[in-house]
């Protein structure tokens, strides 16, 4: 970002069952950070004064927050009256958003002198055209419950778009690309000229692909069915949706797709229809979202997935020929992709690009824009 520096930025993502804390400098550097496989709780304020105590005192705390409701379509600083706006997106994304206004809570309380920002996934995709952004529902359920497609992953997409027009040489609003997220929450997205314009998330980030412990879109005719046929509540069809399907479900033993590479190569049905469920519904996605462009310029993959499995990069792109895709990626030495690569072969008709997630540093290029138009 541009404009004189602003001193450390300390970046809070915080999901349903772990917890990042970086604090950034002006370029990006990591001067410290903590992460924690364990859902954040009381024991928040103690992480971020241990973490603290490595690092220069931030002049911001940046939270990614995946979801802002049909009431916040901008990132924004957290004044009393934006976090009880933040409070009615929770019920959207009860997996994600509660624990992250658990940090919020707690760093404000922590750090009450300086400002604090949410970056929310679905800015992004705040000007999605009403065809990708409406569901065929009475309009009562649309305008009266704010019943249509957000869109998530949307810090992830920004970094990674913008990390692919350096790398092909041209600026974002120039390219047409789909670009894939792959990680414990897996969905692809449709950027023509800089602006999403389709994904395959929508209401809440259970739509679309399947992922790692999420089914990803289900008949909803077969969800009635379960709660009228078989008595299901809707809380127990919530629970195994969210928790116990996608790859966890399809393989029987894992949620994550290295080891059920490593079963398959063993000879393990089970794992390989997994991989072969999740590699379909990932091709399928990223068609319907090149439907939407008039070219692609490239197929762009990110989330550890995305960086760190060449066999599902492999898996999805030679299957899908049709876009002008081929196999035969590249493959760094050790598998991950440790900064933004063309993997395709030389020469291809449409280039394959791995960009490593940047969440974390999205969130602190959005808290450093936001904190420099307020001193404007």
């Amino acid at each position: 970002m541009s404009g004189e520096p602003l001193g450390p930025v300390l970046v809070a993502d915080a999901g349903s069952s772990s917890l990042h804390l970086t604090v950034f400098d002006d370029d990006l550097g990591v001067l410290a950070e903590r992460d924690i496989s364990s859902a954040p709780g009381d024991d928040v304020a103690d992480l971020m004064r241990r973490l603290l105590r490595e690092a220069p005192a931030p002049v911001a705390v940046g939270h990614r927050v995946v979801h802002g409701g049909p009431a916040l379509r901008s990132h924004l600083l957290v004044d009393d009256r934006a976090r009880e706006a933040l409070d009615g997106a929770a019920d959207l994304a009860p997996l994600h958003v509660p624990p992250a206004l658990t940090v919020l809570d707690a760093a404000r309380e922590l750090l009450p002198g300086i400002p604090h920002a949410a970056c929310l996934d679905t800015v992004f995709h705040t000007g999605l055209p009403a065809a990708a952004r409406e569901y065929a529902v009475p309009a009562a359920w649309r305008e009266e419950y704010g019943l249509r497609r957000y869109g998530f992953h949307g810090l992830s997409y920004a970094w990674a778009l913008d990390r692919t027009a350096e790398l092909l040489g041209r600026r974002p609003e120039e390219l047409h690309v789909v670009i894939a997220h792959l990680g414990g929450g897996c969905s692809a997205c449709a950027v023509r000229d800089g602006r999403s314009v389709d994904t395959t998330m929508g209401f809440t980030p259970l739509e679309g692909l399947v992922m790692s412990h999420r089914s990803g879109s289900v008949d909803p005719g077969a969800l009635t069915w379960l709660q009228t046929r078989h008595h299901l509540s809707a809380e127990e069809i919530d629970e195994v949706l969210n928790h116990e399907g996608g790859l966890l479900a399809l393989s029987g033993t894992s949620d994550d797709t290295r080891d059920l590479v490593r079963a398959r190569a063993e000879g393990d049905r089970q794992a390989a229809l997994a991989l072969d469920v999740f590699t379909h519904h990932c091709r399928r996605g990223i068609a319907a979202m090149a439907a939407s462009l008039d070219r692609l310029d490239a197929l762009v993959f990110t989330g550890e997935i995305g960086e760190d499995q060449p066999e599902v990069r492999e898996e999805v792109c030679a299957r899908l020929t049709s876009l002008g895709l081929r196999g035969g990626l590249l493959s760094p030495d050790g598998a991950i992709v440790d900064r933004p690569a063309v993997v395709s072969a030389e020469g291809a008709a449409v280039p394959v690009i791995v960009v490593p997630t940047g969440e974390a540093r999205q969130v602190d290029r959005e808290t450093r824009s936001l904190l420099r138009r307020c001193h404007t």
